[in-house]
């Protein structure tokens, strides 16, 4: 268990990286730290690693306060962007290196290396140097070097980001086999929402320092706690649209739709954000009083669907329809919410 009580870091000049986290990891969890470059997420993770000091705060492992142990002492592995495998060791010296540092005999750090290779399906590549291996390979050798040493936990700092695109898919779902199997606690950065959704049991949104919302991916896919949240989760960017509210009805991009109970404890009509998720929302080609009226005027190809602009007189609205569904340029058409989220402020009010 990784516990982190009220840690800030503050760089010279003033900077907050971190602005006083508070967050406790279960034994055992795949825990995403999400978010956008520059939001503090991998000053998270190095903290936790030992690689940088708090400002303020504790970070404790298990019962134990690791706040001021040098890296070596703290039991973690930590696999890095670039994988930072030695250039001039083979796989199998690669792999091998934590349990030399750990004066680990030869004949032992071999038979573990050829052991942990082979589950990871390098046993043909041992002779092999980084320079002779591809990006995906690379980065087995690097978790293989991880699990070498039986750590208490794994930190990734955005370990698929370097490969293409399908080797990321493929990579994705052996290291969610691989942690399953090997039941240890995981923290894994990344800015990727596709990649924190399908890997973790939870998330915590960054942005500026802070953990906006932490939760499991279904509670952050379908109820972002606020617009920022809602704005960084999904495949494709969720539609955040002006709204009114009066006495009797809610006013959204040319819409009138019906009074959401939860606006009658608002004290005075006013402005919201009305939020819907292009994948939720159905396309009518003729008019209806609970559709956004508009214009089609792009279309994207994405395969088994398409991606789909509707241009309305107050906002650009996307929804996804099926792969042969798509209208005609130009033509006018309705998009039909069938579930949303309404936002007082930055912060979510309620479903819809």
């Amino acid at each position: 268990m990784i516990s982190l009580h009220g840690l800030t870091k503050v760089f010279p000049g003033g900077v907050h990286a971190l602005d006083d986290i508070r967050l406790t990891i279960a034994d055992g969890e795949f825990f995403a730290l999400l978010g956008p470059s520059g939001c503090g997420k991998t000053t998270l993770l190095r903290t936790i690693a030992g690689l940088e000091t708090p400002t303020a705060g504790r970070v404790h492992i298990d019962d134990a306060d690791v706040t001021t142990l040098p890296p070596g002492q703290r039991d973690l592995a930590m696999v890095f962007q670039d994988y930072a495998i030695f250039p001039h060791m083979d796989v199998t010296a690669n792999i091998a290196y934590p349990l030399r540092i750990r004066k680990v005999p030869r004949r032992e750090r071999a038979a573990k290396a050829a052991d942990v290779a082979a589950r990871l399906s390098l046993t043909e590549l041992l002779r092999r140097r980084p320079a002779e291996l591809s990006g995906g390979q690379q980065q087995r050798v690097a978790l293989a070097r991880a699990i070498a040493c039986h750590p208490t936990a794994f930190l990734f700092d955005e370990p698929l980001s370097n490969l293409d695109a399908r080797l990321r898919l493929e990579a994705r779902t052996f290291l969610k086999r691989l942690q399953r199997e090997l039941a240890v606690t995981t923290v894994f950065v990344t800015h990727d929402q596709a990649e924190a959704l399908a890997l973790a049991d939870r998330i915590a949104v960054m942005s500026a320092g802070r953990m906006i919302q932490i939760g499991t991916p279904a509670d952050i896919f379908h109820r972002p706690a606020t617009t920022f949240v809602a704005a960084f989760i999904g495949s494709t960017p969720m539609n955040l649209l002006p709204a009114r509210h009066t006495p009797t009805a809610l006013h959204v991009a040319g819409a009138t739709l019906p009074l959401p109970p939860p606006l009658a404890a608002l004290d005075t009509p006013g402005d919201l954000t009305y939020g819907v998720r292009p994948e939720y929302m159905d396309l009518s080609a003729t008019e209806r009083p609970d559709a956004f009226p508009g214009t089609i005027s792009v279309m994207e190809n994405l395969g088994t669907h398409t991606l789909v602009t509707l241009e309305t007189p107050r906002a650009l609205i996307q929804l996804v329809v099926p792969e042969g569904d798509e209208p005609p340029l130009g033509t006018p058409a309705w998009a039909v919410p069938r579930r949303a989220l309404l936002y007082h402020g930055d912060t979510l009010l309620t479903t819809l």
